[in-house]
């Protein structure tokens, strides 16, 4: 097999001295052709220097937003480079996001199991994109949580006999629009007195044991409670 060619992009001279003995010790695959510890040094590195993978710290002098920056470059000027993102930043997970989204192929983070060979050459391989253990861990446990939730969210839909136009009610209920308003919308082709008497259903079907004395606030914190709308995701319709 071919060595990987690799730039090594670190501002830490302590952490790039640690990267680089990993790389020794553990993926003699890797050929170290460069390091930059600033953006002004990789530019003419990577222009002058064939190379296949970026091992790139986020970062860089202190801010994170460049290597997020330096991660989009990379991928439209040189879109056959692999881009491993190596970081410190394990618990910015909307870094994760935009640096993904700006066209990493992997994030491995510097906990747990560290840089590996396996995700090194599952990069290489064109794997995409490519997670170490510790964020691995995180992402199934969002798994789990979602599954649950979604499966928490059926079974109230059935038991409780919510349709579509129950759970806009009480979406809009919750974004603090009033029937009136509500009555206007497109999607809700029912008048003021048909939400009332609606809303009056739910509150029976949804709190039988508060009757008449339970009011919008509680009737929204019952359905969120059941997982028929979710707080997180309270959009309002046309």
């Amino acid at each position: 097999m071919d060595k990987i060619k690799t730039i090594v992009v670190e501002d830490v001279a302590l952490e790039l001295k640690g990267t680089l003995s990993i790389i020794r010790s553990d993926i003699p695959e890797i050929e170290i052709v460069g390091t930059a510890m600033t953006e002004q040094e990789l530019w003419p590195l990577v222009k002058n220097t064939p190379s296949d993978l970026i091992l790139l710290d986020l970062g860089l002098g202190g801010s994170t937003t460049i290597g997020v920056d330096i991660c989009r470059k990379l991928r439209a000027d040189y879109p056959s480079l692999r881009i491993l993102v190596f970081t410190g930043e394990i618990l910015n997970e909307q870094l994760w996001v935009d640096v993904l989204e700006a066209g990493a192929d992997g994030i491995a983070l510097k906990t747990g199991e560290l840089l590996t060979r396996s995700k090194v050459l599952e990069v290489m391989s064109g794997s995409r994109p490519v997670f170490n253990q510790p964020i691995m861990e995180k992402i199934v446990q969002r798994y789990i949580h979602s599954v649950r939730h979604d499966n928490s969210r059926r079974t109230s839909l059935i038991k409780y006999d919510i349709d579509e136009y129950d759970e806009r009610l009480l979406r809009h209920l919750a974004l603090g629009y009033t029937k009136d308003m509500i009555s206007d919308l497109r999607t809700m082709p029912f008048s003021t007195k048909a939400l009332e008497k609606r809303q009056s259903d739910l509150i029976g079907r949804l709190c039988p044991e508060g009757g008449h004395n339970v009011n919008v606030t509680r009737l929204v914190t019952r359905a969120i409670e059941l997982n028929i709308i979710d707080p997180s995701h309270l959009e309002p319709d046309e």
